[in-house]
């Protein structure tokens, strides 16, 4: 494999029919298609067969993140529409207490309109549960792109979270041509997403309703989760004509030491549901490996940056690292692992914990197609031919796939 920035994105683009792009998701989530790619093999299934397909021993790595209302739409009196996309916390940065937060906070966001905002504050007046509350956003730092806005409210009994749920919009995907509708408040969230932060779902996870979730669990099946929060950066269209002029977003993720003792314990048959689970589990080989030379490292040394994993040091196991990691947590006396990853999977990647991956169907020339063919090779594109002659469904309400190799 020759240098990996070189590779070149047309390489990896394939024709993509509108009319293939499921818009709406089906009435019952597991009764979506499902692609199954074992040992350069594809049949065709159901979703729901999957629990025949895994094997009993898997383990299945679930991203608990939770859609926010991350879209807030402002009007001045000029009658402009300003629109705020909520990225990232800043003061509080943890994201569970920004959500707290009853009189102020801090967020990172994009805007649209923003030439249009120019001075002064934003309000808007909003009612929750019967009691008046006046909501105001106001620009402290704009570079175009990461705009640094502080928000603030004049009733202390609602927290940032109730005021999102209120006057925010459910930010579903650009592609789909849309508005949000009511119904995707239910159909955009995984049945077992938690942990509030993501401005986009992990749609793998889509597929699974309550009866999957049980019949895996009868068949022994561990089912294990972590957080990755999905920033707007995943629908970030590559640009350059090679990979190495794409600027990775960086996402903040959360591993229990519990899930990494399960991986020291159980590394055969990792399944990640997901490319933010595949993203989350194999950047913990980077991380663990900067403790074996700076064991008493910040958490925040610990981010994996864009390119790290094509430096050639492959001087640790991923046991050790793993090891280090929880040798890590338990001096710290900390429950879990919290970095940032800007981590990107493109062909010439060793994978060091996923064996397999459940995932939908990708954008032509995206980076989550990169990582698809990272794993399996070439015959992604016998794959993405099966699927488009199948009439399977496209992007994120979509049929799902499962590779093994």
């Amino acid at each position: 494999m020759s240098e990996p920035r070189n590779i070149s994105t047309e390489d990896y683009n394939y024709e993509l029919p509108e009319e293939r792009i499921a818009k709406f998701p089906l009435p019952q989530r597991d009764e979506s298609k499902l692609l199954v790619y074992k040992n350069g093999e594809i049949t065709q299934r159901i979703f729901k067969q999957i629990v025949d397909i895994l094997p009993e021993n898997a383990t299945l790595i679930f991203n608990n993140t939770k859609v926010i209302y991350a879209r807030l739409v402002f009007h001045k009196e000029s009658g402009a529409r300003i629109e705020i996309f909520c990225l990232e916390p800043d003061s509080p940065a943890d994201y569970a207490a920004s959500f707290l937060q009853t009189s102020k906070c801090t967020w990172k966001c994009m805007v649209g309109n923003l030439r249009k905002w120019k001075a002064g504050p934003l309000t808007k007046k909003i009612e929750i549960n019967g009691e008046s509350v006046c909501f105001t956003a106001q620009m402290l730092n704009s570079n175009g792109l990461d705009n640094l806005i502080e928000f603030s409210w004049d009733n202390t009994h609602f927290a940032f979270s109730e005021i999102l749920e209120n006057m925010g919009e459910l930010p579903i995907p650009p592609y789909l041509n849309r508005k949000t509708c009511e119904n995707d408040k239910i159909t955009y969230q995984t049945v077992y997403s938690k942990i509030k932060g993501s401005v986009a779902a992990p749609t793998a996870g889509l597929h699974f309703t309550k009866n999957v979730l049980d019949s895996l669990k009868n068949r022994n099946v561990s089912c294990k989760e972590l957080t990755l929060h999905v920033g707007a950066g995943t629908f970030h269209p590559v640009k350059s004509d090679t990979i190495g002029g794409h600027n990775m977003h960086s996402e903040m993720i959360s591993v229990s030491k519990e899930l990494i003792v399960h991986l020291l314990n159980n590394p055969d048959n990792i399944f990640a549901v997901g490319t933010t689970s595949v993203r989350t589990l194999e950047s913990l080989f980077y991380a663990g490996r900067k403790l074996e030379n700076n064991p008493n490292a910040e958490m925040q040394e610990l981010d994996v940056e864009q390119w790290e994993p094509y430096d050639k040091n492959d001087d640790t196991t991923t046991e050790k690292a793993l090891q280090n990691i929880v040798n890590y947590l338990d001096r710290k006396q900390l429950d879990e692992l919290q970095i940032h990853t800007r981590i990107i999977i493109v062909p010439g990647f060793k994978f060091r914990i996923v064996k397999g991956i459940i995932t939908n169907f990708h954008q032509p020339k995206s980076t989550l197609l990169l990582l698809v063919s990272a794993f399996i090779g070439e015959d992604w594109r016998k794959i993405y031919d099966f699927a488009l002659s199948h009439d399977f469904r496209f992007l994120s309400y979509g049929d799902s796939s499962i590779l093994m190799k």
